[in-house]
């Protein structure tokens, strides 16, 4: 079996946390430079038990859908530059970097097409947390997209845009865990009760998904700032998905760096992210981080760029050679 190298990159939401899934709304997402590697190695499969479980339960959903592949999984090393259970979906960049590598590792040559991959990864997820498919579609395809959601599979894709290069992400991980499965409990539950200040957020935060997309689109810096906190004000006030500590970082932010923060993805902690010019970046991170270190010191800035999607690397072996490419 030939060594692979899966790369995949996080996301940011940009607006719309929960319409990928509660349909009849759009959200804004972003593939962020901030990569999860997983690469297969030359060695021998692990004995029974010493995987862990993400790569023993993605080998064993594919072992239903490939032929021929054995009892368990090629030996593997995970690397991720994204904070874990921060809201930029770490956990879907692995599950996704799995499934590419074991897949390709797997098929002497041949590979599974991204879609197919996309789908099988949000199965995978969803008979595990009964989400949305927003993450999925955005690790895989890369650069900013404009989703619509459905209720069942997969949201539509509406629109792409390349983010512009002129700009930059600063993500602020607040250090504090996200507990995403509890809270799409809580709104599935508010859904089936037709709680009136869900569909408050949904009509409030659809509108928001518009206003950020035509910034996007017209490469207007301030008013994508400008109705990204919009969509941050719709979490808060209508579902309660900020904390005062994600409260105080927007404040701090703002006040020593000019930088508007928006939460990224629901469950009560995680990061924020904002833009700024690519120029300015350097300045703004230096500010934030050290007004942060007296502060709140458990917060850490993180400045990336937009990304593409998932894609397969060639690895290096012994004698110059290349494999897996």
């Amino acid at each position: 079996m030939d060594p692979i190298r899966a790369v995949v990159p996080c996301r940011a939401c940009l607006s719309g946390e929960d319409l990928d899934w509660l349909g009849g709304g759009r959200s804004v997402s972003l593939a962020l430079g901030l990569m999860t590697t997983v690469e297969t190695g030359p060695g021998p499969a692990p004995e029974a038990g010493a995987e862990d479980g993400w790569q023993r339960e993605v080998w064993a959903f594919l072992r239903e859908r490939l032929p021929g592949l054995g009892p368990r999984p090629p030996a593997v090393t995970v690397r991720s530059e994204a904070p874990a259970a921060s809201g930029l979906s770490s956990s879907t960049a692995r599950i996704v970097a799995l499934f590419r590598a074991f897949a390709d590792a797997s098929l002497s040559g041949r590979s599974v097409d991204d879609a197919t991959i996309t789908q099988w990864a949000y199965e995978f997820e969803f008979a595990v947390f009964n989400g949305g498919g927003m993450d999925h579609l955005a690790v895989v395809e890369g650069g900013a997209l404009l989703l619509d959601g459905r209720e069942h599979g997969l949201p539509a894709v509406r629109d792409r845009l390349e983010f512009p290069e002129e700009w930059r992400v600063v993500v602020v991980d607040s250090g504090t865990r996200k507990d995403t499965g509890h809270h799409i409990r809580d709104v599935r539950a508010q859904l089936a009760a037709g709680d009136p200040a869900l569909a408050a957020y949904r009509a409030t935060a659809d509108a928001a998904s518009g206003r950020v997309w035509e910034a996007l689109r017209r490469r207007d810096l301030a008013a994508l700032g400008a109705a990204m906190t919009g969509a941050h004000e719709a979490m808060r006030d209508h579902q309660r998905m900020s904390t005062p500590l994600l409260e105080e970082l927007r404040t701090v932010a703002l006040r020593s760096a000019g930088l508007p923060l928006k939460l990224s993805g629901a469950g009560g902690g995680g990061a924020l992210v904002g833009v700024c010019p690519a120029d300015g970046v350097a300045g703004t991170v230096d500010r934030l981080a050290r007004v942060l270190r007296v502060s709140h010191p458990g917060a850490r800035v993180v400045p990336t760029t937009a990304a593409p999607g998932a894609r397969r690397e060639p690895v290096p072996v012994a004698g110059g050679q290349r494999k897996g490419s």
